[in-house]
């Protein structure tokens, strides 16, 4: 499933989802990087 976070307030990343942190937070992956943020 595709997931959109924010990180910061001007920066947004699209990726596959992969968990939810226990701060509310989620990780994406986009290639072979992974990211944390806010969920949109």
């Amino acid at each position: 499933m595709i997931r959109t976070i924010t990180m910061g307030t001007y920066v947004s990343v699209q990726g596959v989802f992969l968990h939810s942190l226990p701060n509310g937070k989620i990780a994406v992956k986009v290639g072979k990087k992974v990211y944390e943020g806010k969920p949109v």
